[in-house]
């Protein structure tokens, strides 16, 4: 199970060696955290104990329990990883784990509805929320910014987006 009790922190991007070692791709904003929260899990409920090894190109390698060969390390390429919420630190006021975002209602500073956020990407200029919006053709991607996205409401699973000139 992975709603909202886990939370994904990396995947293995695949194998890297030839004695099992996987790739590992880290969504932490320290990338080596990812080792520190305890066990990962697989979204089927498998569950990983990992141990990092070295920086490799496009992420950390790492061993992972029951893993031996090039072989088993490759078929875990893509294999997302979770951890328990719980073991997650608590974060400042300002600062969200993207899996909160997604699913919360948007809607413009006069209250009316624009869409619902399926998504936050980040293509390295900052995160951007995604937005559906009914009728129209394509998703909207608004920079989650303040001063695009002024209130982030929680409780209420909801955002208000001052949309950019441009992005109507």
């Amino acid at each position: 199970m992975t709603g909202t009790d886990r939370i994904c922190v990396g995947a293995i991007a695949g194998a890297f060696g030839v004695q099992g070692e996987v790739r590992l791709k880290s969504y932490c904003a320290e990338p080596s955290d990812i080792a520190a929260y305890g066990p990962l899990y697989a979204s089927d409920g498998r569950r990983f104990t990992l141990r990092l090894t070295r920086p490799v190109a496009g992420g950390l390698g790492a061993r992972v329990s029951g893993v031996a060969t090039r072989e088993e390390a490759e078929a875990l390429k893509g294999t997302e990883l979770y951890v328990d919420r719980s073991r997650l630190p608590a974060l400042p006021d300002d600062e969200f784990y993207h899996a909160d975002l997604v699913g919360l209602s948007a809607r413009d500073p006069g209250g009316a509805e624009i869409g619902r956020v399926i998504s936050v990407q980040n293509h390295g200029a900052g995160d951007l929320l995604e937005i559906a919006v009914p009728d129209r053709a394509g998703s909207l991607l608004v920079p989650f910014t303040r001063a695009a996205v002024p209130t982030v409401d929680l409780g209420r699973r909801l955002v208000i987006v001052d949309l950019p000139e441009g992005l109507d």
